[in-house]
């Protein structure tokens, strides 16, 4: 009998011979994390983002190195690893929030911050970033109150007795749930339980807040009676919620704000009418005369108003409870009014933003409004001029904006943009966001449109200088 093969002469007769083993790294090679730390590089890292998240960084890169060097690869230059470290560091603070360009034509961008303050608000909040009498009367010379000022102002912009003032309009609603209705039932359509974005749903609210929801009428018709039947001895409130991200229409029916205060009144109960985007004032036409506004709610008698801050308002994220003294004060007492409280900074620019309201009835002085009234005309002159400075991949064609945040439900604005092409859109696009400042456009059938109706005029020579930019390199 033959004498059997050793198993590597079958193997190369195979062509199956193992390979030789990688030899394995040398990782004492790798330089240690306290010389790398005293590079110039690495100092200049350090100024910009603190010795500990460089360190941190670097033990982490370093950690990486060791496993691409046991995977074969070669050893990185001691300036490449900092450069890596630098990158990663760049990329974490990327999160953090950023001035940008918002060419998208959508005024009240909830993505971007709604509501772009006045420069009145702006050096307010800037002023009272520092010590400041945010609870200091100055006459007395002892503690003072907090909502006192900001909500006497708002009082006489709603044209009510009191108002008082929080740090966003879903805690406004919770508060005056809570204050006039925990246990006890809080009257509303099933046509208004909304949702809106970031899965804010009216009956998870009203739960809550301790509020018991009864619901009336349906989906698409409710009308006086159908609260009036449901009114009792535990009834808290009658609440009009305002369907201000969408529409029902066709086979449809509401109670009005008039004869939903007649029905609570009969009952002895306050009639809250949550107006959401808070249109201030009543439009006679244009894109505004369909939204309900606080001076036609007041008018009708609502007891207690509630609006935004950062929306038709134009001012900064704010929840304004506005209506009869005994129920403001009511909220104030409130143990959630400590909790939902407002800080110096948004009370000083609502403080501004409310003043320009007071000052006019079309207040042009904030950009919400300036740019939810500007001319068509005035668009695509500017529209051209930038055109024209971008060169010939830049055409102006018109286009329709919205006024966005969850207001004016299929309300579109006349408008031009800016059309940029190029072979790869999404690769235009994503240059743009990654200037400085970031551009934020609009990619609609194929091509990138910058609606000029939500970029500040003086923005237009910077906006320029950023698209050149993009289409140059790419």
């Amino acid at each position: 009998m033959p004498a059997r093969p050793e198993r590597s002469e079958v193997d190369a007769s195979q062509g199956d011979a193992p390979a030789a083993p990688r030899p394995s790294p040398d990782l004492s090679r790798l330089p240690r994390v306290d010389l790398l730390l005293q590079r110039e590089d690495a100092l200049a890292a350090i100024d910009a983002y603190g010795r500990g998240p460089v360190t941190d960084a670097l033990r982490r890169v370093l950690d990486d190195v060791r496993d691409e060097l046991r995977a074969g690869a070669p050893l990185p230059a001691p300036g490449d690893i900092v450069a890596r470290v630098a990158a990663d560091l760049r990329h974490a603070r990327a999160g953090r929030l950023t001035r940008v360009l918002n060419a998208t034509g959508v005024v009240l961008h909830t993505n971007l911050g709604r509501a772009p303050l006045s420069a009145a608000a702006r050096e307010a909040a800037v002023d009272a970033a520092g010590y400041t009498t945010l609870e200091y009367d100055l006459a007395e010379g002892s503690r003072g109150s907090r909502t006192a000022h900001v909500g006497a102002l708002a009082a006489e912009l709603c044209g009510t007795e009191a108002a008082t003032v929080v740090n966003n309009g879903a805690a406004a609603l919770v508060l005056v749930l809570a204050a006039l209705s925990t246990g006890r039932e809080a009257l509303v359509s099933r046509g208004e339980l909304i949702e809106i974005g970031g899965s804010y749903r009216l009956p998870d609210v009203m739960a809550v807040s301790g509020a018991v929801m009864r619901e009336v009428g349906t989906t698409n018709r409710t009308r006086a009676g159908d609260y009036r039947a449901a009114l009792g001895d535990a009834t808290g409130l009658v609440l009009k919620v305002h369907r201000s991200n969408f529409e029902v229409v066709g086979f449809v029916e509401e109670a009005s704000a008039t004869e939903l205060a007649a029905v609570a009144g009969e009952a002895g109960v306050p009639f809250v009418y949550d107006l959401g985007s808070g249109l201030v004032r009543t439009a006679a036409d244009g894109p505004f005369a369909r939204e309900p506004s606080v001076d036609a709610a007041v008018a009708a008698g609502a007891d207690l108003v509630i609006l935004s801050g950062d929306k038709l308002l134009g001012g900064p994220q704010a929840g304004i409870v506005a209506g009869r003294a005994d129920l403001v004060r009511r909220c104030t007492a409130h143990p959630l009014a400590r909790a939902f409280r407002i800080d110096k900074l948004q009370r000083a620019a609502l403080e501004a933003t409310i003043e320009a309201h007071l000052r006019a009835d079309v207040p042009t002085e904030l950009p919400t409004w300036a740019m939810l009234t500007a001319e068509p005309a005035q668009l695509r002159a500017r529209a051209e001029q930038v055109a024209a400075l971008v060169g010939p991949a830049a055409t102006v064609e018109p286009t329709r904006s919205l006024v966005g945040g969850g207001s004016l439900p299929g309300v579109e604005l006349d408008s031009w943009a800016v059309v940029l092409t190029r072979d790869d859109v999404d690769g235009l696009a994503a240059d743009l966001r990654a200037g400085d400042p970031p551009v934020i456009a609009r990619v609609e059938d194929g091509r990138v449109l910058l609606d000029l109706r939500t970029v500040p005029p003086a923005d237009d020579d910077l906006l320029v200088d950023l698209v050149r930019a993009c289409l140059v390199d790419g």
